[in-house]
């Protein structure tokens, strides 16, 4: 009931936009002067579906503090820095703004509330589907105390069509745990915890600005080096897994082998795993909303005699 309450609010809201959004001026550039300086807290991040997740697994997860500082200035709270964090506000067309590395359709902005969609633009152009079709929408802290009257840590919490959703996923994956179809990444990723002095693990990041792998690849895509001492030879191989509710682990992905070669190399690799991964290490299995569910991740294992 709460999340039709809320869907409800927000249809109102957009359906009011323009009778409530800031004023335009001649070349439809709106004028923020009348919301300058209200900081706008972050409650929702969603697909026009409703949903926080997509099918991969990946969460929309609202965060941001907001404010205008004046017509062609916005500050965003920054948890690193733990300030607010200047920016430009770029204007482009329409309603479309870039500020803060990213487009932005401004759909509402008035003293109570923001509704932002966030847009993916490649060569001057908007690109469609999902990746275009997340919508932000913000509260005033005013409209928050007086209105609202809930905390923005409740407001963040995911729905119940959320957990539906991934609850979903999960029985489908947990089915067939090795067909890949139907895998999906894990908000929690799976842990290797060592139980031996010869075997380490280290959560690798491939966060990188100029390939465009923000820390979203990071949570799609979890990568892990793990090395082994007192190994029966020298070995350093490049694979995935797929890790399923029970912690049962299947070799999957294979680099740097030709296809001839493929299944052999599966074998060696699951008897590796077999030996080192499933007596080394404990292993616990990625979680969505504490649903446990199968989910691939890649291993860079290094053996050393």
């Amino acid at each position: 009931m709460k999340y039709y309450c809320f869907f409800a609010l927000f249809v109102g809201l957009f359906i009011s936009a323009c009778t409530q959004r800031t004023n335009t001026s001649e070349d439809n550039r709106l004028d923020f002067s009348p919301i300058k300086g209200i900081k706008y807290y972050e409650v929702k991040r969603q697909f026009s579906n409703g949903l926080s997740f997509n099918a991969m697994g990946f969460q929309q997860e609202p965060s941001w503090i907001m404010e205008f500082i004046s017509n062609d200035s916005v500050a965003i709270w920054s948890p690193q820095a733990k300030r607010m964090e200047p920016f430009l506000l770029l204007y482009d067309h329409g309603n479309v703004y870039n500020f803060a590395n990213d487009y932005f359709r401004i759909k509402i902005a008035n003293k109570d509330s923001l509704v932002l969609q966030r847009l993916e633009v490649k060569s001057k152009e908007v690109m469609q589907g999902e990746v275009s079709d997340v919508h932000i929408l913000f509260y005033s802290k005013n409209y928050l105390e007086n209105k609202v009257k809930n905390s923005v840590e409740n407001l963040r919490k995911p729905s119940k069509k959320d957990t539906l959703f991934i609850r979903n996923l999960a029985l489908k994956s947990n089915k067939n745990p090795k067909n890949l179809k139907n895998i999906f990444a894990a908000r929690n990723p799976v842990q290797f915890i060592s139980k031996n002095a010869y075997a380490k693990v280290e959560k690798l990041s491939n966060v990188n600005k100029l390939n465009k792998h923000t820390n979203a690849y990071d949570y799609l895509y979890p990568e892990y080096l793990i090395h082994i001492k007192k190994a029966y030879k020298n070995f350093n191989y490049r694979f995935s897994i797929l890790v399923d509710s029970q912690s049962k682990m299947y070799v999957n992905r294979i680099e740097g082998v030709m296809p001839e070669d493929i299944e052999s190399r599966r074998k060696l690799l699951t008897g590796i795993v077999d030996v080192y991964l499933t007596h080394y290490f404990k292993i616990i299995p990625g979680n969505t909303l504490g649903i446990l569910h199968p989910s691939e991740v890649t291993l860079n294992l290094v053996g050393e005699e």
